[in-house]
């Protein structure tokens, strides 16, 4: 009690001497996870010092051509880095840890997360090739860690993934609770048990405002039971015949211990393929986090070593995600493996967001390879987050004064927010902000106070950043209608045509059937030249926007298509 009452008197105490100070007070600015599934990071700043929760990535939208990844806009944070004290991990899925490696080459603070989640997060950096300095602090529930300013202390969530945390931040005000991703399995195992009484107890020390995983607000009742899955998952195994392929997300440890029981029960070996999920298998079952007995493992090449009825293919595809990995089997192009006749496929996923299409053209093409798809008679899947009931248990645990709808497009803060004002809270006690937004705490009020940076940051191969909404747009077009490659050679003393035009295709028409249109441009192009090199001031630039413009008008009038048209003016010298 006397350690309590000194540390709050040391708060009210800098908070009067910091009182003058326009950056004193408690805001709360969601830099991703607002408006969009994944790239969680919200920064709280407690009388000036900021705790950074959660540091994810995003997988790309289909309008995103090429991108491999997208994470936040640290901009902010990097200009304020002197007031971080830390950036703290809700648990290990890539959508709240996945943009560490990039964070960390400007940040160099301590990560605070438990212990799967910490081997998680250094086995990721080992795969982005991260070369600086890492500190990583590993945190347990009922951890209370003291800072100038606040308190920070975690209490254990029921995820998908163990040793899934929320993390309360306590001021003299009261605590600010991010609850990372959550629900409540009422049969959950011991490994997978959500702390209720520790959120009761946050909840009666007073809770000032509460930010709430909101993915699971449109969906009324409670999310199924894990103890589903597993029961039908294994009768799917025991009514299979051939061999079985269960496809999952490689950071789903709950899914993958599901998969290992059902194979255990019905004798069956399993053979796992993906990197990712090799690199998720391995550290679970390092860490204690998984129960597999090791002689159940074979590699891929030994599977024709035994019956088809005896083995089990786990599978994920590029960073974790599963759909694509099924595709290639189904149109027998994966390296290790290949669906054949007899196969029964398991889908234990759901499809990220604008992939139902290809979700069902993939199962299209498995049942065309001879496979059976499981899908209706079992439910070999459920979702990790909460549905209307348990968000509304959340609220009643925890009695904010303030809630914050997070994790989610708008849709889903949106029905959070509804959720909110049927448990009782006033609806100008939630807030439902944008990213970027600064929320503001004060005199009894929470408000909007201002905009700091923040978007989307690319990651194309090896390259951060350095592709953006211009060259996004280059990649639609050419997606679109192609692209056209003029290449003229000019004699620079003269300045008359030496070579060319060559007019070069792609992906716009195809020329030997199409040479009339082609010769039509050719001759516009001499044109263009031409006048061009009679004016008194000849210029490159402006001939290559001459071309480009009366090509662009010729082609649309005879095609209705806007090729990208890429001029190419060479220059030589005359020989004598």
């Amino acid at each position: 009690m006397e350690s309590t009452l000194s540390f709050e008197r040391n708060l009210l105490r800098r908070i009067i001497l910091l009182a003058q100070d326009h950056k004193q007070g408690i805001k709360i600015i969601p830099l991703g996870g607002q408006g969009e599934l994944g790239k969680n990071m919200y920064a709280v700043e407690v009388y000036g010092d900021i705790f950074l929760l959660d540091a994810g990535l995003m997988f790309p939208e289909e309008e995103m051509l090429g991108i491999d990844a997208v994470i936040p806009d640290i901009t902010y944070v990097m200009e304020n880095k002197e007031r971080l004290q830390g950036i703290f991990i809700s648990h290990g899925h890539e959508d709240h840890m996945g943009a560490l490696a990039h964070v960390l080459k400007y940040l160099h603070v301590p990560v605070y997360g438990t212990k799967l989640t910490m081997e998680l997060a250094k086995v990721k950096l080992s795969e982005d090739d991260f070369k600086g300095k890492a500190e990583f602090i590993e945190v347990q529930s009922h951890d209370r860690l003291k800072f100038a300013n606040a308190e920070v202390s975690f209490f254990r969530t029921n995820h998908s993934i163990p040793d899934s945390v929320g993390i309360a931040i306590h001021t003299v005000e009261g605590a600010i609770v991010y609850t990372g991703d959550f629900k409540f399995d009422q049969a959950a195992s011991d490994l997978y048990k959500p702390e209720i009484g520790e959120m009761a107890d946050i909840g009666k020390e007073g809770v000032l405002c509460l930010l709430s995983d909101s993915t699971g607000a449109e969906k009324p009742g409670y999310t199924p039971s894990e103890a589903l899955v597993a029961k039908d998952m294994g009768d799917a195994f025991y009514n299979a015949a051939g061999r079985i392929i269960v496809a999952c997300f490689a950071s789903n440890i709950n899914r993958i211990q599901h998969v290992f029981n059902a194979a255990a029960s019905n004798g069956r070996k399993v053979a796992v393929v993906g990197k990712s999920l090799q690199r998720v298998y391995e550290t679970a079952l390092n860490t204690g986090y998984l129960k597999v007995d090791e002689k159940m493992i074979i590699p891929i090449p030994e599977i024709s070593q035994y019956p088809d009825e005896k083995i089990v293919i786990l599978s994920t595809g590029h960073q974790g995600e599963p759909i694509a990995a099924l595709r290639k089997m189904a149109k027998q192009t994966h390296k290790q493996v290949n669906i054949k006749a007899g196969d029964t496929v398991l889908i234990a996923a759901s499809p990220l967001k604008g992939g139902e299409v290809i979700l069902y053209k993939t199962i299209d093409l498995l049942y065309r390879a001879g496979a059976d798809v499981v899908s209706g008679r079992y439910q070999v899947h459920v979702s990790g987050h909460g549905s209307q009931e348990e968000l509304k248990m959340m609220i009643n645990l925890m009695k904010p004064k303030y809630l914050i709808p997070i994790h989610g497009e708008y849709r889903h803060l949106a029905a959070h927010a509804k959720i909110g004002a049927a448990t009782g809270l006033a609806k100008e006690n939630i807030v439902i902000p944008d990213k970027g937004d600064v929320i503001e705490i004060k005199n009894d009020k929470i408000r909007l106070s201002g905009k700091v940076s923040a978007g989307n940051v690319l990651i194309d191969g090896s390259g951060v950043g350095d592709v953006g909404n211009i060259v996004l747009r280059d990649r639609r077009l050419l997606s679109q209608d192609g692209i056209l490659v003029v290449v003229v050679t000019l004699n620079r003393p003269d300045k008359t045509i030496a070579s060319g035009p060559e007019i070069i295709s792609r992906g716009f028409v195809y020329v030997r059937e199409s040479e009339k249109l082609m010769d039509e441009s050719s001759s516009i192009v001499t044109e263009i030249v031409k006048k061009s090199a009679s004016r008194q001031g000849f210029d490159w630039s402006t001939l290559k926007q001459d071309i480009r413009d009366s090509l662009n008008q010729y082609l649309y009038e005879k095609t209705k298509r806007r090729p990208m048209i890429l001029p190419i003016i060479m220059e030589i010298s005359k020989r004598e």
